[in-house]
């Protein structure tokens, strides 16, 4: 390794190229590399979920394409490439079978969709949208199809339910556990979107799981665990994502549910660093854009010379469900306490508060959402 060794991001989702970005910000000069095995697109990931009643396409989503994310960042960007191997003592990655040096790794290797073990024998037509390409194959197979089984009722399945169905889509949902959104939420605001999506179309199958998925004369068979049988056109699974840790793991790094780093982002080898869905910070895995985005400045500047620890800040999520708005902010895991809620026809306003009072954790439906900036304040930070 020597100072004229450069920075080396693998990955262009959001991670990499926020981390980019704000390096630029503080050092204009510094060699960079971006290695990414997709084309290099620049696009916001969380409009996938949504980009059917926006009309954009996988042409029309991206900002930028590599060619220009390469001039703006004034970074060297290799499309299509993947890094076979991290040698964190010889400060290497190999690409394309030839070891390459780094002055400091960044791991943007975001995550992969769970796949269900089911028998079938359309395993092929089951579709799982996590990128650009992902969102290319659905959009094209939805090309003359009416009916869709959507796999999955957390957070991504109820916004393709919801966009979904405004554009004239047959839904139905299927979800192995007895509510929707079943691990943000409690039961009266995952009830109060059931009931938004079910009378804007949306079918559901709650407390069940599809077992298989099989060819019929007219489309897809989606067996269930009771042994119904639901008919449609296309299937979509959204039953959650896996983090990409294969790398770090084979070169010896922490790992896991993800990547672990310490506040600084750093991981278990030297000037090696990760962030975004592949990573996990103090026992935390977030794969939602604001704490990304906060990692991404804080890596910035470690990366600059000036360490810097990460924090957390209040980050409520926005559920894109413009049937019933959500807005969440979930108690730290293992929170002791209960839920205060208030519920009416026009929304649902929870508030988890632990033994003495204190607010840990809100949700709001309909038109509590409002509220969300007010009681932001009351609520605490998620990582100090």
């Amino acid at each position: 390794m020597s100072s004229s060794d450069p920075i080396v991001i693998v990955g262009s989702g959001l991670a990499g190229y926020n981390t980019a970005r704000e390096l630029r910000k503080l050092d204009p000069a510094r060699p960079l590399r971006i290695v990414t095995a997709d084309g290099g697109d620049a696009y916001a990931k969380p409009l996938l979920s949504n980009a059917f009643k926006r009309g954009l396409t996988a042409k029309t989503l991206p900002t930028a394409d590599a060619a220009r994310m390469a001039e703006e960042l004034g970074a060297e960007i290799r499309t299509h490439t993947r890094v076979e191997a991290l040698d964190p003592e010889r400060h290497t990655v190999t690409v394309d079978g030839h070891p390459q040096p780094y002055s400091a790794l960044v791991l943007g290797l975001g995550a992969d969709p769970l796949r269900l073990d089911l028998a079938d024998d359309a395993a092929a037509e089951v579709y799982s949208v996590n990128d650009l390409a992902g969102y290319a194959r659905f959009r094209a197979a939805l090309g003359g199809a009416r009916r869709v089984v959507l796999l999955g009722a957390g957070l991504i399945g109820c916004e393709f339910a919801n966009d979904l169905c405004t554009q004239g889509y047959t839904v139905t949902v299927v979800e192995a556990m007895d509510q929707i959104l079943g691990r943000f939420v409690p039961e009266p605001a995952a009830r109060a979107l059931q009931r938004a999506l079910g009378t804007a179309g949306v079918a559901w199958r709650l407390g069940n799981r599809c077992v298989a998925v099989n060819r019929g004369r007219d489309g897809l068979r989606v067996v269930l665990a009771d042994d119904e049988t639901l008919e449609t056109d296309v299937v979509l699974s959204a039953v959650g994502l896996r983090p990409r840790t294969g790398l770090a793991s084979a070169a010896g790094l922490d790992v896991a549910r993800a990547i672990v780093v310490d506040r600084e982002l750093r991981t278990s080898a030297t000037d090696v660093y990760a962030l975004g869905d592949c990573m996990q910070v103090a026992g935390l895995w977030l794969p939602f854009i604001m704490p990304l985005m906060c990692a991404s400045r804080a890596l910035a500047r470690t990366l600059s010379g000036e360490p810097t620890r990460l924090g957390y800040p209040v980050m409520p999520v926005l559920v894109k469900t413009p049937a019933h708005p959500i807005v969440l902010s979930p108690p730290p895991p293992g929170s002791t306490g209960g839920w205060e809620i208030e519920s009416g026809d026009d929304g649902v306003r929870a508030l988890f508060r632990d033994p003495d009072g204190l607010l840990l954790g809100a949700t709001l439906t309909g038109c509590h959402v409002k509220d969300r900036m007010t009681l932001a304040k009351d609520l605490p930070p998620v990582l100090v």
